[in-house]
């Protein structure tokens, strides 16, 4: 029952901006699921779910997959220690980075999963992340800042 029910909380975090424990003890009951919020605070903990800020101006869990989870915090950590500014050109977000990062800090940026980012390409110590609109690449930049700034 908790592996179905932990399957299911990944499915509803990718197909839904999930903010709130109670939100998503929602989307579980609405499944079928009978749960707790302390049920399912102890699944968010279980699963290493991370919150990041959404395109919309909101927060959202996001999960890596079970290879990544562990290196959640790497990911990041390597975002932040790599990066040296950012810039917008249309829909597309350049990221510079200290030389010889870029390929690790393009994987951390892959691994939040971002629906936003249709696709990275990095060089020596430059990132090109394309977006579908000049909206989303203004909120990726965002999002990126803000886990930066953390």
């Amino acid at each position: 029952m908790k592996k179905k029910r932990h399957e299911k909380i990944i499915e509803l975090i990718g197909q839904y901006e999930i903010e709130t424990q109670e939100e998503l003890a929602d989307r579980l009951r609405d499944a079928g699921y009978q749960v707790t919020q302390a049920t399912v605070s102890r699944d968010i903990r279980e699963l290493k779910l991370s919150k990041i800020s959404s395109g919309s101006g909101r927060q959202k869990y996001i999960a890596f997959t079970r290879d990544e989870t562990h290196l959640g915090d790497k990911y990041i950590r390597v975002l932040r220690e790599g990066y040296v500014s950012m810039e917008l050109a249309q829909n597309l977000l350049v990221m510079k980075t200290v030389s010889g990062m870029a390929m690790a800090v393009a994987a951390a940026v892959d691994a939040l999963k971002l629906d936003e980012i249709v696709g990275c390409i990095a060089g020596d110590n430059t990132i090109m992340m394309a977006m579908r609109s000049e909206t989303a690449a203004v909120q990726v930049m965002d999002i990126l800042r803000r886990m930066i700034e953390q």
